[in-house]
């Protein structure tokens, strides 16, 4: 499902050249739960953000589903990516002259489906935010405009869910509802699932965890202590 190879990629910092990653290559097959964990600057959001093709690598190679995209256009990669992945912002991104329905739809629109209004209802009904659907992101708590966020990234059932921090401004109880969702969804639909976390309760769901330094694998491990995902626990 997704395949990177010898990937590098380096920024231009005033008069010098800073590595964000070195030399990173991996496979996560289909409907795998991966955690990709490592200290702060370690590059972990920014493997994130190429895998999504929201940013060109400086070398190396990515295959989504078989396709090649880092020689895709923009606007062919924002077509693939439209219909095949969905991406979490760690701070949302929601479109603030949008209601919580309208941010749903967004997708959907783009994506010219003709229930694009009824599908986004029943997202939010689906993250417990039936009763939300007309209020604002400013009318919204943390916990619920990431509920948001997560309904909009999985309005049209992409095969690969891709999640910065999902957790990273919520509370624990919160954090807890939005993992129960993430998981669901891996779960319900089969989407392969590509977590960044500090969190070592998310972590702890993963069928596997790498952890990056200094822009490179460090380890790359089955998590044999995996926690049975919600509605799986004896």
């Amino acid at each position: 499902m997704i395949i990177v190879k010898s990937l590098r990629m380096r920024l231009a910092a005033g008069d010098h050249t800073v590595t964000v990653l070195d030399d990173v290559t991996l496979e996560i097959p289909e409907k795998q739960i991966v955690a990709i964990a490592g200290p702060s600057g370690s590059g972990k959001s920014t493997l994130l953000g190429l895998i999504a093709g929201l940013d060109r690598p400086t070398a190396g190679s990515i295959r989504l589903d078989g396709l090649e995209i880092t020689t895709l256009a923009e606007s062919e990669m924002a077509r693939f990516r439209r219909k095949n992945i969905g991406y979490i912002f760690q701070s949302f991104h929601l479109i603030p002259t949008l209601t919580a329905q309208e941010n749903v739809a967004v997708p959907l629109e783009l994506h010219g489906d003709p229930s694009a209004s009824a599908r986004s209802a029943e997202l939010l009904s689906t993250v417990g935010l039936q009763d939300r659907q007309s209020h604002y992101p400013v009318q919204l708590s943390g916990g619920e405009q990431q509920r948001v966020a997560v309904a909009r990234a999985f309005a049209c059932r992409p095969a690969i869910l891709l999640a910065d921090e999902p957790t990273g401004n919520l509370d624990s109880a919160t954090g807890r509802q939005v993992i129960d969702l993430l998981l669901a969804l891996n779960r319900d639909h089969g989407s392969t699932l590509v977590l960044v976390t500090h969190d070592p309760n998310l972590a702890s769901y993963a069928d596997r965890i790498i952890t990056l330094r200094d822009g490179r694998i460090e380890s790359d491990r089955p998590n044999a202590s995996a926690s049975a995902p919600p509605g799986n626990k004896s």
